[in-house]
Protein backbone atom coordinates (compact mmCIF):
# COMPACT_ATOMS: atom_id res chain seq x y z
CA UNK A 1 0.00 0.00 0.00
CA UNK A 2 1.34 3.57 -1.25
CA UNK A 3 0.50 5.16 2.04
CA UNK A 4 2.39 2.50 4.23
CA UNK A 5 5.17 4.65 2.54
CA UNK A 6 4.38 7.75 4.33
CA UNK A 7 5.02 5.78 7.64
CA UNK A 8 8.15 6.06 10.30
CA UNK A 9 7.25 3.06 12.30
CA UNK A 10 10.14 2.76 14.85
CA UNK A 11 12.39 5.39 13.90
CA UNK A 12 13.78 7.84 16.53
CA UNK A 13 13.64 11.67 15.70
CA UNK A 14 14.81 14.68 17.14
CA UNK A 15 12.89 18.01 16.35
CA UNK A 16 14.23 21.29 18.11
CA UNK A 17 12.13 24.34 18.54
CA UNK A 18 9.25 21.48 19.66
CA UNK A 19 7.95 23.91 22.33
CA UNK A 20 5.32 25.18 20.10
CA UNK A 21 4.41 25.86 16.19
CA UNK A 22 5.82 23.63 13.44
CA UNK A 23 7.87 22.15 15.64
CA UNK A 24 5.30 20.98 18.01
CA UNK A 25 3.35 19.55 14.92
CA UNK A 26 6.07 17.89 13.41
CA UNK A 27 7.15 16.20 16.75
CA UNK A 28 2.73 14.97 17.09
CA UNK A 29 2.87 13.97 13.81
CA UNK A 30 6.11 12.31 13.26
CA UNK A 31 4.96 10.12 16.38
CA UNK A 32 1.67 9.26 15.03
CA UNK A 33 3.58 8.14 11.68
CA UNK A 34 4.89 5.64 14.12
CA UNK A 35 8.37 7.52 15.40
CA UNK A 36 9.44 7.97 19.14
CA UNK A 37 10.65 11.65 18.99
CA UNK A 38 13.21 13.96 21.41
CA UNK A 39 11.87 17.57 21.97
CA UNK A 40 13.68 20.14 22.65
CA UNK A 41 13.41 23.52 23.15
CA UNK A 42 13.80 26.71 25.92
CA UNK A 43 10.24 26.31 28.13
CA UNK A 44 9.89 22.58 29.74
CA UNK A 45 5.94 23.48 30.28
CA UNK A 46 5.60 23.61 26.81
CA UNK A 47 7.60 20.48 25.97
CA UNK A 48 5.65 18.46 28.16
CA UNK A 49 2.39 19.35 27.22
CA UNK A 50 3.99 18.15 23.75
CA UNK A 51 5.53 15.28 25.45
CA UNK A 52 1.87 14.34 26.66
CA UNK A 53 0.48 14.27 22.54
CA UNK A 54 3.38 11.94 21.67
CA UNK A 55 2.44 9.44 24.24
CA UNK A 56 -0.94 9.68 23.30
CA UNK A 57 -0.24 8.71 20.11
CA UNK A 58 1.44 5.43 21.46
CA UNK A 59 5.17 6.43 21.07
CA UNK A 60 7.68 7.67 23.93
CA UNK A 61 8.81 10.97 24.18
CA UNK A 62 12.31 12.69 25.68
CA UNK A 63 12.03 16.07 27.00
CA UNK A 64 15.41 18.30 26.83
CA UNK A 65 14.36 21.70 28.29
CA UNK A 66 17.29 24.26 27.85
CA UNK A 67 19.30 26.80 25.70
CA UNK A 68 19.68 25.92 22.28
CA UNK A 69 21.25 29.20 21.10
CA UNK A 70 24.16 27.43 23.20
CA UNK A 71 26.01 24.74 20.41
CA UNK A 72 26.85 22.28 22.76
CA UNK A 73 23.45 22.27 24.10
CA UNK A 74 22.02 21.73 21.40
CA UNK A 75 24.88 18.79 19.99
CA UNK A 76 24.07 17.29 23.93
CA UNK A 77 20.66 16.47 22.06
CA UNK A 78 22.37 13.56 19.61
CA UNK A 79 23.93 11.63 22.82
CA UNK A 80 20.76 12.16 24.73
CA UNK A 81 18.47 10.53 21.71
CA UNK A 82 20.65 7.72 21.45
CA UNK A 83 20.70 7.18 25.23
CA UNK A 84 17.16 7.23 25.32
CA UNK A 85 15.88 5.62 22.64
CA UNK A 86 19.02 3.42 21.13
CA UNK A 87 19.54 4.75 17.83
CA UNK A 88 18.72 8.04 15.60
CA UNK A 89 16.89 7.98 12.29
CA UNK A 90 15.38 11.47 11.90
CA UNK A 91 16.45 15.33 12.38
CA UNK A 92 14.19 18.51 12.43
CA UNK A 93 15.89 21.13 12.46
CA UNK A 94 13.43 23.53 13.21
CA UNK A 95 15.14 26.24 15.36
CA UNK A 96 15.50 29.66 13.74
CA UNK A 97 13.80 32.72 13.50
CA UNK A 98 14.94 36.39 13.95
CA UNK A 99 13.39 39.56 14.06
CA UNK A 100 12.81 42.33 11.01
CA UNK A 101 14.92 45.48 10.92
CA UNK A 102 16.25 47.79 8.22
CA UNK A 103 19.52 47.37 6.69
CA UNK A 104 21.34 50.64 8.41
CA UNK A 105 19.78 49.49 11.71
CA UNK A 106 21.14 45.91 10.86
CA UNK A 107 24.54 45.86 12.32
CA UNK A 108 26.95 43.29 11.39
CA UNK A 109 26.85 41.66 15.10
CA UNK A 110 23.10 40.96 14.62
CA UNK A 111 23.20 39.48 11.35
CA UNK A 112 26.20 36.95 12.99
CA UNK A 113 23.76 36.42 15.50
CA UNK A 114 21.02 35.05 13.03
CA UNK A 115 23.52 33.48 11.66
CA UNK A 116 24.40 31.48 14.48
CA UNK A 117 20.68 30.83 15.82
CA UNK A 118 19.61 29.52 11.92
CA UNK A 119 22.82 28.06 10.55
CA UNK A 120 25.13 27.10 13.16
CA UNK A 121 22.91 25.57 15.34
CA UNK A 122 21.41 23.27 12.93
CA UNK A 123 24.98 22.36 11.62
CA UNK A 124 25.99 21.60 15.23
CA UNK A 125 22.94 19.00 15.81
CA UNK A 126 23.66 17.58 12.09
CA UNK A 127 27.33 17.03 12.86
CA UNK A 128 26.89 15.63 16.13
CA UNK A 129 23.74 13.51 15.06
CA UNK A 130 25.62 12.10 11.67
CA UNK A 131 28.06 9.24 13.40
CA UNK A 132 24.84 8.07 15.61
CA UNK A 133 23.22 7.71 11.99
CA UNK A 134 25.15 6.13 10.69
CA UNK A 135 25.54 3.27 12.84
CA UNK A 136 21.98 2.74 11.89
CA UNK A 137 22.81 2.72 8.51
CA UNK A 138 21.80 6.18 7.50
CA UNK A 139 18.37 8.31 7.88
CA UNK A 140 16.70 12.03 7.06
CA UNK A 141 17.60 14.97 8.01
CA UNK A 142 14.83 18.01 7.26
CA UNK A 143 15.61 21.40 7.70
CA UNK A 144 13.52 24.44 8.29
CA UNK A 145 14.00 26.96 5.74
CA UNK A 146 11.64 29.93 4.70
CA UNK A 147 10.08 31.84 1.41
CA UNK A 148 11.95 34.21 2.48
CA UNK A 149 15.81 32.72 1.41
CA UNK A 150 13.92 33.22 -1.98
CA UNK A 151 11.86 36.41 -2.51
CA UNK A 152 12.61 39.87 -1.62
CA UNK A 153 11.22 42.43 0.81
CA UNK A 154 12.03 44.87 2.94
CA UNK A 155 12.76 44.32 6.40
CA UNK A 156 14.13 40.90 5.82
CA UNK A 157 18.08 41.36 5.28
CA UNK A 158 18.89 39.13 8.48
CA UNK A 159 15.94 36.54 8.58
CA UNK A 160 16.43 36.17 4.77
CA UNK A 161 19.42 36.03 4.51
CA UNK A 162 20.16 33.14 6.80
CA UNK A 163 16.98 31.50 5.54
CA UNK A 164 18.93 31.29 2.21
CA UNK A 165 22.00 30.21 3.88
CA UNK A 166 20.00 27.26 5.42
CA UNK A 167 18.49 26.28 2.34
CA UNK A 168 22.07 26.26 0.45
CA UNK A 169 23.40 24.31 3.77
CA UNK A 170 21.17 21.81 2.68
CA UNK A 171 22.24 21.11 -0.73
CA UNK A 172 25.68 20.84 0.59
CA UNK A 173 25.29 18.78 3.51
CA UNK A 174 23.37 16.92 0.79
CA UNK A 175 26.35 16.23 -1.46
CA UNK A 176 28.47 15.18 1.60
CA UNK A 177 26.09 12.81 3.21
CA UNK A 178 24.59 10.94 0.12
CA UNK A 179 23.86 8.32 -0.24
CA UNK A 180 23.26 7.27 3.46
CA UNK A 181 21.82 10.04 4.93
CA UNK A 182 19.20 12.54 2.64
CA UNK A 183 19.48 16.01 3.50
CA UNK A 184 15.90 18.16 2.67
CA UNK A 185 14.72 21.63 3.48
CA UNK A 186 11.48 23.19 3.39
CA UNK A 187 10.90 26.47 2.51
CA UNK A 188 8.12 27.42 4.53
CA UNK A 189 5.56 30.77 3.73
CA UNK A 190 3.50 32.70 6.52
CA UNK A 191 2.21 30.11 9.14
CA UNK A 192 -0.24 30.42 11.93
CA UNK A 193 2.05 30.18 14.90
CA UNK A 194 3.03 32.21 18.08
CA UNK A 195 5.94 34.11 15.77
CA UNK A 196 2.86 35.83 14.03
CA UNK A 197 1.11 36.84 16.87
CA UNK A 198 0.27 40.07 15.74
CA UNK A 199 -0.73 39.75 12.80
CA UNK A 200 -3.24 36.78 13.71
CA UNK A 201 -4.53 39.27 16.21
CA UNK A 202 -5.44 42.22 13.17
CA UNK A 203 -7.71 41.02 10.86
CA UNK A 204 -6.80 43.50 8.49
CA UNK A 205 -3.02 42.51 8.35
CA UNK A 206 -4.38 38.74 8.35
CA UNK A 207 -6.94 39.41 5.35
CA UNK A 208 -3.91 41.43 3.38
CA UNK A 209 -1.64 38.40 4.07
CA UNK A 210 -4.60 35.93 3.14
CA UNK A 211 -5.54 38.08 -0.19
CA UNK A 212 -1.56 38.55 -1.29
CA UNK A 213 -1.11 34.49 -0.85
CA UNK A 214 -2.25 32.52 -4.21
CA UNK A 215 -4.15 29.97 -1.98
CA UNK A 216 -5.74 32.48 0.02
CA UNK A 217 -5.14 31.52 3.29
CA UNK A 218 -2.08 31.15 5.87
CA UNK A 219 -0.67 27.92 6.37
CA UNK A 220 -1.16 26.00 9.62
CA UNK A 221 1.68 23.92 11.66
CA UNK A 222 0.63 20.68 10.80
CA UNK A 223 0.72 21.61 6.58
CA UNK A 224 3.99 22.04 7.61
CA UNK A 225 4.39 18.66 9.79
CA UNK A 226 2.95 16.77 6.79
CA UNK A 227 5.83 17.61 4.79
CA UNK A 228 8.09 17.06 7.17
CA UNK A 229 6.80 13.72 7.42
CA UNK A 230 7.08 13.23 4.06
CA UNK A 231 10.57 14.28 3.78
CA UNK A 232 11.25 12.10 6.72
CA UNK A 233 9.99 8.96 5.67
CA UNK A 234 10.52 6.44 2.94
CA UNK A 235 7.54 8.45 0.67
CA UNK A 236 10.68 10.77 0.32
CA UNK A 237 13.80 8.37 -0.20
CA UNK A 238 14.28 9.38 -3.62
CA UNK A 239 14.69 13.25 -2.77
CA UNK A 240 17.89 14.38 -1.35
CA UNK A 241 19.50 18.17 -1.73
CA UNK A 242 15.90 19.34 -2.06
CA UNK A 243 14.00 22.63 -0.54
CA UNK A 244 10.06 21.88 -0.79
CA UNK A 245 8.50 25.13 -1.20
CA UNK A 246 5.39 24.54 1.53
CA UNK A 247 4.60 28.17 1.17
CA UNK A 248 0.86 28.37 -0.58
CA UNK A 249 2.04 29.92 -3.82
CA UNK A 250 4.21 33.23 -2.24
CA UNK A 251 6.36 34.24 -5.04
CA UNK A 252 6.32 38.32 -2.92
CA UNK A 253 6.37 38.45 0.53
CA UNK A 254 2.88 38.63 1.45
CA UNK A 255 3.95 40.98 4.73
CA UNK A 256 4.73 44.56 4.07
CA UNK A 257 6.69 46.60 6.97
CA UNK A 258 5.88 49.82 4.71
CA UNK A 259 9.77 51.04 5.16
CA UNK A 260 10.18 54.51 3.05
CA UNK A 261 12.92 54.91 0.59
CA UNK A 262 16.48 55.66 1.95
Amino acid sequence: MILDRFTVNDKVAIVTGAGRGIGAASAVALAEAGADVLIAARTDEQLREVAARVEAAGRRAAVVAGDLNDLDVVASLAPAARDAFGHIDIVVNNLGGTMPRPLLDTSPRFLEEAFHFNVATAHALVRASVPHMLEGGGGAIVNISSVMGRVAGRGYLAYGTVKAALAHYTRLAAADLSPRIRVNAIAVGSTATSALEIVLQSDELRTTMEAMTPLKRLGEPEDIAAAVVFLASPAGSFLTGKIVESDGGLSVPNLDFGMADL
